[in-house]
C-alpha cells in the first residue's frame, strides 16, 4: 500500500469519528430526530474494508451507516445535511442516519431493519451474476443479525447459487444491549458459515491494516472463485447502541479495556513506528478535519428542509 492511501485512511478513520462526536452533540441538541447509532470505535472495519474493494464493488450496510458512506466517498457535507433532515443530504433529507445510500458511489444503503438487507445483498450478488461480471458484493451486519432468518437464508441461497457476496460481521460484541454469549449458541460467530460449507476466517477489527489485508485477500477470493466467503470482524462500539441507550449492561472497566485498543490510537502509532509520517504530519491531518467537520456543520445548519412535494418524489419507478 502506498504512503498516500495510508495517510488518507487515518484521514478517515478521524473524519468518522468527529463527525459522529459533532453528529452526538447535535442530536442532544434536539437538531436531530429519530434513532441515531454512532460508529464511534469501529471505525477500522469500514475504513479497511472499502480501501480494500474495488470501485465496481458493491457495499451494502445495516443502521450503523454514517461512517460508511463517508468511507464510499460522500461528502461530511452530505452526510451532516442528511443526519439534520436537509434538502442537500444525499437522500435529500428524507432519509436521515439509518437510510444512506448513493448508487453512484455504489454504496446501496444502511438499512434499518436488523439483517433485512442480507437478502438485498444476494438479490445484488444475483444481478451481477446474470450480467456474466465478477463484480464482488460486500454486506456488513451486526452480530445481532446473525440470530435471525434472514441470515440463514441469504448464506444458504449464496453457497447454493455461487453468489460473489463477502459476508461481514461487525462483531462489536452487544446485540443492542445483550451479549454475544448469551444469544448466540456458538461465540465465534464466524461458526455459523461452517453450517453452509462456507470459508471463513475471524479478523481484529481494532486494527484497520489487518481489516484492510483480509478484506483484500477476501475479496479476491470471492471474485476468481466465484463463492460466497466469511468474514467476523470483532470490534468494540465506545457509546451506547443508540442515542437512547443507558448502557447498564457493560461495567466502565470493560469500556476502559477496549478504549486501550483504540482504532485510531492504534493506526497512528503504526504510522508513526514505521515512519510513514511525522506526528505533526497527522496532526495536520487531524487539523484539516476538524475544519471540514465544522464547514459541514455550519452548511448542513444553512440548508432548507425539504419542500413538501418532495414527499412524492422518488417513492415508486415509473415503466
Amino acid at each position: 500500500m502506498k504512503k498516500e492511501q495510508q495517510l488518507d485512511m487515518y484521514r478517515q478513520m478521524v473524519l468518522i469519528r468527529r463527525v459522529e462526536e459533532r453528529g452526538a452533540e447535535l442530536y442532544q441538541a434536539g437538531k436531530i430526530g429519530g434513532f441515531m447509532h454512532l460508529y464511534i470505535g469501529q471505525e477500522a472495519v469500514s475504513t479497511g474494508l472499502i480501501a480494500a474493494r474495488e470501485s465496481r464493488d458493491r457495499v451494502i450496510t445495516a443502521y450503523r451507516d454514517h461512517g460508511v458512506a463517508l468511507n464510499c466517498g460522500l461528502s461530511a457535507d452530505s452526510v451532516m445535511a442528511e443526519l439534520l433532515g436537509k434538502s442537500t443530504g444525499m437522500s435529500k433529507g428524507k432519509g436521515g442516519s439509518m437510510h444512506m445510500a448513493s448508487a453512484e458511489k455504489n454504496f446501496w444503503g444502511g438499512h434499518a431493519i436488523v439483517g433485512g438487507h442480507l437478502p438485498i445483498a444476494a438479490g445484488l450478488a444475483i444481478a451481477d451474476q446474470y450480467d456474466k461480471n465478477d463484480n464482488v458484493t460486500i454486506c456488513m451486519f451486526g452480530d445481532g443479525a446473525t440470530n435471525i432468518g434472514y441470515f440463514h437464508e441469504a448464506l444458504n441461497l449464496a453457497k447454493a447459487w455461487g453468489l460473489r457476496v463477502l459476508w461481514v460481521c461487525e462483531n462489536n460484541n452487544y446485540g443492542m444491549g445483550t451479549a454475544v454469549e448469551r444469544a448466540s449458541a456458538v461465540h465465534e460467530i464466524r461458526q455459523k458459515a461452517d453450517g453452509y460449507g462456507m470459508g471463513n476466517e475471524r479478523v481484529d477489527g481494532m486494527d484497520v491494516m489487518q481489516v484492510y489485508e483480509a478484506a483484500k485477500k477476501a475479496i479476491e477470493k470471492v471474485r476468481t472463485e466465484g463463492k460466497p466467503y466469511f468474514m467476523e470482524v470483532v470490534t468494540y462500539r465506545y457509546r451506547g447502541h443508540s442515542m437512547g441507550d443507558p448502557e447498564r449492561y457493560r461495567s466502565s472497566d470493560e469500556v476502559k479495556q477496549w478504549h486501550a485498543k483504540d482504532p485510531i490510537g492504534i493506526f497512528r502509532k503504526f504510522l508513526l513506528d514505521k515512519k510513514i509520517a511525522t506526528a505533526k504530519a497527522l496532526d495536520e491531518i487531524e487539523a484539516r478535519v476538524e475544519d471540514e467537520v465544522n464547514k459541514a456543520v455550519e452548511f448542513a445548519e444553512a440548508s432548507p428542509e425539504p419542500a413538501l412535494d418532495e414527499l412524492f418524489t422518488n417513492v415508486f419507478v415509473e415503466n
